[in-house]
């Protein structure tokens, strides 16, 4: 019997280090009807993806950094990163208010069914199997989310020293794949 052939290493790799918008999208819709869960998975990922968070910033997200009356978040980053106040959009807000609704006496913003806070490797199964049940074409993680805050807010516009801020970058170098790769970055320099 002839031996197979392995799988070239790239054709296991996503196609992309990051989600689009619909995507984000399509991954909470499915959070939200067919998760346990489905307000507060729904919930995470929105904050995640807005606010470029990695999983161990979400994880540990405390109502003490967040000021829904005034649609702030105070960020402190892992990794060394620099911290900041970020603005909640409304949909933030309603979704946030729920969830404190929900458990007005807990510390941290998303906590499992024990009543504990989430951790970084129940969020990345969490991620993997929503992207899995969505039926997303590749496997999916959290950074992805992180990553596509970053491009989203590329593809915007914003310039890289406001994304490096947004992000908590502290080195430039760190924001300049998502500018380099952004698809309108050369669409209006002949206008």
């Amino acid at each position: 019997m002839p031996k197979e052939a392995p799988t070239p290493f790239f054709d296991t790799v996503a196609p992309r280090k990051y989600l689009l918008p619909a995507e984000i999208e399509l991954l909470m819709n499915h959070a939200r009807k067919h998760s346990r869960y489905g307000h507060r998975d729904a919930t995470m990922i929105l904050i995640t993806y807005r606010h470029g968070f990695r999983a161990s910033e979400v994880c540990g997200l405390e109502w003490s950094m967040i000021e829904l009356d005034q649609g702030k978040l105070h960020v402190r980053r892992r990794k060394n990163g620099s911290p900041s106040t970020h603005t909640l959009q409304g949909d933030e807000i309603r979704a946030l208010r729920k969830l404190r609704r929900d458990n007005p006496n807990a510390s941290h913003v998303f906590l499992t069914e024990r009543d504990g806070p989430f951790t970084t490797v129940g969020f990345n199964k969490l991620i993997s199997r929503l992207g899995a049940k969505a039926a997303l074409p590749f496997a999916i993680h959290p950074h992805m989310l992180r990553h596509a805050c970053g491009y989203a807010l590329a593809n915007a516009g914003h310039d890289t020293r406001a994304l490096a801020h947004w992000l908590g970058h502290k080195n430039m170098s760190n924001t300049m794949i998502y500018t380099q790769l952004s698809a309108d970055r050369f669409k209006n320099f002949w206008k």
